[in-house]
């Protein structure tokens, strides 16, 4: 009964720690565009003060049964998700319920938030929600061959669809498994560009060309409920590459409160150097067309993640 309690306690603050971490990292990053672009910007916790309005607000417009269901969809598919990422390794409460094939759920259940939000948007009767929607799944398309490419080379390289075992690994060896297959890192890096849909491949969204896109039709609870999903699955991306390609989180030799402290400021460096990436791409980089982005994913990435396979096959690791 103990161990169900720590359980359900440690699945309580991964929602707070990814709820926190993935709404002040996109406060961060609104302050830095401001400030790039040489004005003040809001401050960094101002998600936090948006989400609250828009709680607070009645919407008297509803667009059908999948119209109410989306945000509740995309909400669950990232609490989902996040229940069966190991957040940190020998932390007191942040193992989750990681289990032997956990990646290849993930890889499935990924795609639902993105799929609820095509249906939902899509009985809103918007041209804007159409056409965000469209070019969010031509997109997707893109960006997921070279990701489940380099996922796939880990799995052949390491023969495990275990993400604990991966971790273990590390720990183990002390080498991260970016040494091991960079191709794989580099496919997976490029692929996660198109998954927080920051510039270049701001096309779903486009607020000069379809006024936000698939939320056009959204606001009050429905927008906030959706803002949280956003902000939680950008904490599972970055937690993911860091649990696969960068040693994960946590200290083996520091068990305890103490250790899980330390493990959690690991977590927190290296997820705001991967963040950053995109970020700064993102401001130097104009918005692609839908074609544009497609050709990007399925050349270099896809790239990276054959080479990654070839080179799985070649140097296996593991038993």
């Amino acid at each position: 009964m103990e161990g169900i309690g720590l359980k359900i306690f440690g699945a309580f603050l991964t929602a707070i720690l990814a709820f926190t971490v993935g709404m002040f990292y996109g406060g961060l990053r609104r302050k830095i565009t401001a400030r790039v672009q040489n004005r003040v910007g809001p401050p960094v916790y101002q998600n936090f003060i948006d989400l609250m309005k828009l709680q607070g607000k009645q919407t008297n417009i509803a667009h059908g049964f999948m119209g109410h269901m989306a945000p509740m969809w995309i909400i669950i598919a990232a609490m989902t998700v996040l229940m069966f990422i190991p957040i940190l390794h020998n932390g007191l409460w942040f193992d989750n319920l990681t289990f032997k094939g956990d990646l290849i759920f993930i890889l499935y259940m990924m795609v639902f938030g993105s799929l609820g939000m095509a249906l939902g948007a899509g009985q809103s009767g918007n041209p804007n929600s159409a056409i965000g929607v469209t070019r969010g799944l031509s997109l997707m398309v893109g960006y997921e061959i070279p990701f489940v490419l380099s996922l796939v080379a880990i799995m052949i390289q390491f023969h495990t669809t275990s993400l604990q075992d991966l971790m273990n690994y590390q720990y183990q060896t002390g080498r991260w498994i970016i040494l091991d297959n960079p191709f794989a890192f580099l496919a997976a890096l490029m692929s996660s560009l198109g998954m927080f849909r920051y510039s270049p491949f701001d096309i779903v969204g486009a607020p000069a060309e379809l006024a936000s896109g698939p939320v056009s039709e959204f606001g009050g609870k429905y927008l906030g409920t959706m803002m949280t999903g956003g902000s939680v699955f950008a904490f599972i991306k970055l937690v993911l590459i860091v649990d696969i390609f960068l040693g994960g989180a946590g200290n083996v030799h520091m068990s305890g409160l103490a250790g899980t402290l330390i493990g959690l400021g690991e977590l927190l460096l290296k997820t705001f150097l991967l963040y950053m990436i995109p970020v700064f791409i993102g401001l130097v980089s104009p918005r692609f067309r839908t074609e544009q982005a497609i050709r990007f994913f399925w050349k270099w990435p896809t790239f990276f993640g054959i080479l990654a396979v070839i080179w799985a096959v070649l140097h296996p690791v593991g038993s």
